[in-house]
């Protein structure tokens, strides 16, 4: 525990983890309304271009950790948002991409032990077969029975996720606003000639969209990257990470009920037990990996 670290939560942390689920859970509405007013990749271009402005005043070279900064943007910025937006395009039953998204845990613990050579015991390993038997799960649900494309594109989009989440093990110390200007210059880059070539006509249509179209994107770039992100690491400057990853864990159970509140899609009996088990099997993983990230710190 570094000296800027409380033991304790008080009620203004509970509040801070409160709006930073609430703006997670939420966001998945607004990328889905986003997608389906502009085109998949116009809208996260727009997106990348509104993380970059409202970040703007924190963009610096970052001596020693470009190289991390622009590989980082170009996937979180540009490949994650681009597999992200298609399958939300491709997909009716944005509660089953909500429980699909949480594999990027899992993900990530499988890149650690690759890569990292990190060390796995059995209670991290039966979480992750929970969460990809949870999602597999959904496969099987008649309600989801013709999502498997949006269902794919969600597991890729949150292997890219896991793939960044390494990346960003090398950028402690940059202040998360400057990391995040950088994902939106790089990300906007990368997606503004493949907006262009694939959606001409939305890229062109740009200056002619309602203020309503583009408060949806706002949304998804305020709330979720800088509002969201930036309360994770408020909280993480005050607590310790076992104490502020579950906090993090009502943003999924948020997201599948506004979703499914939102756009009148029924929660069949399958898809809740498939929801239940990932985010059971997710909690342990993230949990444990919290507990085990501390003793070796």
């Amino acid at each position: 525990m570094t000296p800027n670290q409380q033991r304790g939560l008080t009620g203004y942390d509970v509040l801070i983890a409160a709006v930073m689920n609430l703006m997670w859970g939420l966001n998945l509405i607004a990328v889905k309304m986003s997608v389906d007013l502009v085109s998949p990749l116009t809208a996260a271009f727009l997106r990348q271009v509104m993380v970059l402005l409202i970040c703007l005043p924190a963009l610096r070279i970052i001596q020693g950790r470009m190289r991390e900064l622009i590989l980082l943007g170009a996937l979180a910025g540009g490949a994650f948002y681009i597999t992200v937006n298609l399958s939300m395009a491709v997909s009716t039953n944005v509660s089953a991409l909500a429980i699909a998204g949480q594999l990027g845990a899992p993900f990530s613990l499988i890149l650690a032990v690759i890569f990292l050579g990190e060390r796995v015991h059995r209670y991290r390993i039966a979480g992750m077969a929970l969460a990809f038997f949870g999602v597999v799960l959904l496969v099987f649900d008649p309600r989801a029975i013709d999502e498997q494309l949006g269902l794919a594109l969600t597991a890729l989009a949150s292997l890219i996720w896991a793939i960044c989440s390494l990346i960003q093990r090398r950028l402690v110390g940059v202040p998360v606003l400057g990391i995040y200007a950088w994902m939106g210059l790089v990300g906007a880059l990368v997606l503004l000639p493949v907006s262009i070539l694939f959606e001409p006509q939305s890229m062109a249509s740009i200056p002619n969209l309602p203020v309503s179209t583009l408060g949806w994107i706002l949304f998804s770039a305020l709330g979720s990257t800088v509002i969201g992100q930036g309360a994770m690491s408020f909280l993480l400057q005050r607590h310790t990470v076992s104490t502020v990853v579950p906090l993090t864990l009502p943003s999924p159970v948020i997201a599948v009920i506004a979703a499914a509140f939102w756009f009148g899609t029924a929660l069949t009996p399958v898809m809740i037990a498939g929801g239940v088990i990932v985010l059971v099997g997710v909690a342990i993983v993230t949990l444990r990996t919290a507990k085990a990230g501390e003793q070796t710190a």
